[in-house]
């Protein structure tokens, strides 16, 4: 087998060198009681350290869905989710039905759970629920302890995990895949990939062009701000949102009773959030403060749910509802069970969050609390609703560097970009980044789409993907789809 990309070392790791790895036999079997049986799981071994392959192992677990088909079959189609810090392994059965028959006839459906994350070598760090929570709003009288969350959430992730930390980056995840392609008996790897599972995949083509095959990436992150700006172009993207809301809102009063005008209709959102931060609002089985309302700012890019929604905030505070007891916006301060490879806990998602987006981009993160003030600050006056909890400090700020840099991506390779014109986690910029930096890309736009994820929502979206993964063909241009329905995500 061709040697994987360079290491952490700067040295290739021979062929002789990973065969153990590349060469294995993986034993497939029933993945668990609520799985079909057509799924089937096994488990491959990696290498902690590329640099080092004759040192520490870990465990990687996959699943795989044959294809349908024998004459038509083609290779492999890997899925990851996004996150990072979000499992895989169920993937092949949750796309199984939205996947036209024709791509299932080609290809065997393949999940994984990334290193650190579900049941391969989980990582886990020990929070506690309160230090869970990765949105935090700017106060002055709570910067200290903003401070001090994140300076114990990276101490708890470095003592339970060691020198593991360092080595929980995209580019071993992307190894890893190299891996999991080679044991298949595969050349090339085809992929789909969610979200930050864009930003895994073109990293995979900056590393192994060479074995990059189809490759469609469905909703994706800039990778030129991968890290801080990921966290800071979303705030940037909600205001537009918002403001688009308001129009929508206003061009329906009679329904909604917000506002005539979009000026209206903002002004009785912010009054509402002036209201919830001195008296929390009891809604839904939730007690809200104006801050918590900001926190959702996600709502906004589906107007009809968020005109609900925020309708149905101003009755409850004006009805005077008692909110439920406890502390507003916390959590209790309880122990979380440890992850482990039988039960990947919730914490699991959280600290594999950031064990992978710290480790790759720690280097950028500024150490100085008091320049995550003043950002904080400056974006809540630019970016109304989302700006200081986009800029506000976070545990990267106190998390020791990975065992390399971060991937520039910069390439040729082919790949189709899906994303959706109103999408609250990937704004429409940052995909646009995606696509400057895999300059044989193509991107298909869902013009008025709305949520997180193309996939399944959108026939013309579908299709193109459809004909790509089965006949390698991208559209002759970028495409401009319809809406046809609203992803619930």
């Amino acid at each position: 087998m061709p040697t994987t990309a360079l290491a952490a070392s700067g040295a290739p790791p021979t062929a002789d060198s990973l065969r153990p790895y590349t060469e294995q036999k993986p034993k497939w079997e029933t993945c668990d009681a609520e799985s079909p049986a057509a799924l089937r799981c096994a488990t491959v071994e990696v290498p902690l350290d590329y640099g080092d392959p004759g040192g520490k192992r870990i465990k990687v677990a996959i699943s795989r869905l044959k294809a349908t088909g024998t004459k038509e079959r083609r290779g492999v189609l890997l899925f990851n989710p996004g996150g990072p810090g979000g499992p895989g392994l169920k993937m092949p059965v949750e796309l199984e039905g939205s996947l036209s028959g024709e791509v299932k006839r080609r290809y065997d459906l393949i999940g994984f759970d990334p290193r650190g994350i579900g049941l391969s070598t989980p990582v886990g760090c020990g929070l506690t629920p309160g230090e869970l929570t990765v949105e935090r709003p700017y106060h002055a009288s709570a910067f200290a302890k903003d401070v001090e969350w994140a300076r114990t959430v990276a101490d708890k992730c470095r003592t339970r995990n060691g020198d593991t930390l360092a080595h929980l980056t995209t580019r071993d995840t992307a190894r890893d895949m190299d891996v999991i392609r080679a044991v298949l008996g595969e050349k090339k790897l085809s992929y789909m990939g969610f979200s930050y599972g864009t930003y895994l995949g073109a990293v995979y083509t900056q590393m192994f062009p060479e074995r990059t095959d189809r490759f469609v990436l469905d909703s994706a992150t800039d990778p030129a701000r991968y890290g801080r700006g990921l966290f800071r172009q979303i705030a940037e993207g909600t205001e537009p949102a918002f403001a688009r809301w308001t129009r929508w809102t206003a061009e329906r009063h009679s329904t909604y009773g917000l506002g005539g005008t979009p000026a209206e209709v903002r002004a009785a959102f912010w009054k509402l959030v002036a209201r919830a931060d001195r008296t929390p609002v009891a809604y839904e089985g939730r007690s809200l403060t104006g801050d918590d309302i900001r926190a959702e700012r996600h709502v906004f890019f589906r107007v009809e749910k968020a005109a609900t929604w925020v309708a149905g905030l101003r009755r409850a505070a004006e009805n005077g509802e008692k909110a439920p007891s406890g502390t507003p916006g916390r959590t209790p301060d309880r122990p979380v069970p440890a992850a482990s490879a039988a039960d990947p806990t919730p914490e699991n998602e959280i600290a594999g969050l950031w064990a992978v987006l710290c480790a790759d981009t720690s280097r950028s993160w500024p150490r100085d609390p008091e320049r995550y003030r003043r950002d904080a600050v400056r974006d809540k006056g630019r970016y109304p609703l989302y700006g200081d909890l986009a800029s506000g400090i976070k545990p990267c700020a106190f998390w020791k560097p990975g065992s390399e840099p971060p991937t520039t991506v910069n390439n040729r390779v082919k790949a189709l970009i899906l994303q959706n014109e109103w999408d609250p986690q990937t704004p429409l910029a940052a995909a646009r980044g995606m696509h400057r930096a895999l300059r044989g890309s193509r991107m298909v736009t869902v013009e008025g789409g709305e949520g997180h994820g193309v996939h399944g929502t959108n026939s013309c979206a579908d299709r193109s993907a459809a004909v790509y993964l089965t006949t390698g063909r991208l559209p002759d241009e970028d495409l401009t789809c319809a809406a046809e329905t609203r992803n619930p995500s």
